[in-house]
């Protein structure tokens, strides 16, 4: 059987490890002792982006490599950056993206060998909304959002989780369905949820998955009309949302104008836009910086961590690598051989693609911020799990429409060998 090849990526790869264990090296000396807990981390992180690559091309072949490549190295800047902002929160990121690998491989196994996600739509439906409805009573509050709930002394984010089954939700819904009253439930589903995030003031999760909403629509039916429509009502809630929360006002408020209140509630936007202009276009140097005058700089505002010890050229690489992951994401979905997993894989590029523009497009000012993470680079095990869970459906699919043209192939050549013998 002839079987599709691949480019090899290895060397890719190790380029990769080599950049995140010199960052290391060097930060191990950033300190007034040496910092040998520095290396051995560096080397923990390596040997388990190596690991993970070697499994990953020996479960399926078909797999995407530079998906797995772009996202070790996404990782790797933000183990980094965490570690030097704060050691125990670095060990613990790496537990929870030992977690993530696991769940993962999972997601990429029933993806490839069966059609679980197919038939889950209607449970995902209502353990979302359940979920979240959950946290108006035994939520806790962090940073003016209810949106986080403790279990055995361990915070999770149940949004985070919802993302990934809000996708395979209307991935379900439009693979088949094209009539207006066919798609009365996923449209009150998508409002529900969007409802109560907003309610629960979870803002940049509302604004991602009404978004990835619109997005999914369009795909699926090429609707532009129902589209704009959905725009035209996103447009009316953002106005109304602003009459009616006080929450809302404030931060509209804030983004047009933080200097105006620079010492309270200006304060995170103007010390993260200092940050950024303090690192120029180089960076003032890894471990030089003063992240920690920024509020919540090892996760809403990491991008201008980043900036200022790396510099502003660096970001800018660092949205390129974003760029070429939800590029890759995208040809993954367009080569998907069945209509369900092509929308699935594309809802969650999506989500990775949405997010990075909301947290970044706030971080500098362009648009309102709201509190979300950088995907794969900010302090947060639900983060962390999530974005590695949408990363094993990009990963199935791939893998899953790899076998099966490999199989098309195999069946279209023994087609071609018996009419031969016939003739």
């Amino acid at each position: 059987m002839r079987k599709i090849k691949h480019v090899n990526s290895a060397g890719l790869l190790f380029l990769v490890v080599a950049f995140i264990m010199t960052g290391f090296f060097l930060l191990s000396f950033a300190g007034e002792k040496y910092d040998f807990l520095a290396l051995l981390f560096a080397v923990t992180a390596g040997v388990l982006m190596l690991a993970v690559y070697v499994i990953l091309i020996k479960i399926s072949r078909h797999a995407d490599r530079f998906v797995i490549i772009v996202a070790d190295l996404l990782i790797g800047i933000g183990l980094l950056i965490q570690y030097r902002l704060n050691t125990d929160n670095a060990f613990r990121q790496l537990l929870f993206l030992v977690v993530g690998i696991i769940l993962m491989f999972i997601i990429m196994a029933l993806i490839k060998n069966t059609k679980f996600f197919e038939y889950i739509s209607w449970p995902l439906m209502i353990v979302s909304i359940a979920v979240l409805s959950v946290l108006f009573f035994v939520g806790k509050e962090v940073g003016g959002a209810r949106n986080w709930i403790i279990i055995a002394g361990i915070q999770f984010q149940p949004s985070e989780f919802v993302k990934l089954a809000f996708v395979v939700v209307l991935a379900d819904w439009l693979t088949d369905r094209y009539r207006f009253f066919d798609l009365i439930i996923p449209m009150i589903f998508v409002f529900m949820i969007v409802g109560i995030l907003m309610l629960e003031r979870d803002l940049g999760a509302a604004v991602l998955l009404f978004g990835t909403s619109l997005i999914m629509f369009y795909v699926a039916t090429g609707r532009k009309g129902a589209v704009l429509t959905g725009v035209g009502i996103g447009a009316i809630g953002a106005v109304g949302s602003y009459y009616l929360f006080d929450h809302v006002k404030a931060r509209v408020a804030i983004w047009l104008n933080p200097w105006a209140t620079y010492t309270t509630n200006g304060y995170q936007i103007a010390q993260g836009l200092m940050a950024i202009a303090t690192g120029g276009m180089w960076g003032v140097g890894l471990g030089v910086g003063s992240p920690k005058l920024i509020p919540m700089y090892n996760n809403d505002y990491i991008f201008a961590v980043i900036c200022e010890e790396f510099g502003v050229i660096f970001g800018i690489l660092l949205i390129a690598f974003y760029l070429v992951l939800v590029i890759r994401g995208a040809i993954i979905a367009l080569n998907a051989t069945e209509k369900f997993y092509m929308l699935l894989s594309f809802g969650c590029t999506t989500i990775i693609a949405l997010q990075s523009i909301i947290i970044i497009g706030g971080v500098i000012k362009m648009i309102p911020l709201t509190g979300i993470t950088l995907p794969f680079v900010s302090q947060g095990g639900s983060s962390m799990i999530a974005c590695l869970m949408m990363l094993g459906v990009l990963e199935g699919v791939s893998a899953r429409s790899g076998m099966m043209l490999e199989n098309r192939m195999a069946e279209i050549e023994e087609e071609m060998r018996t009419n031969e013998n016939e003739a």
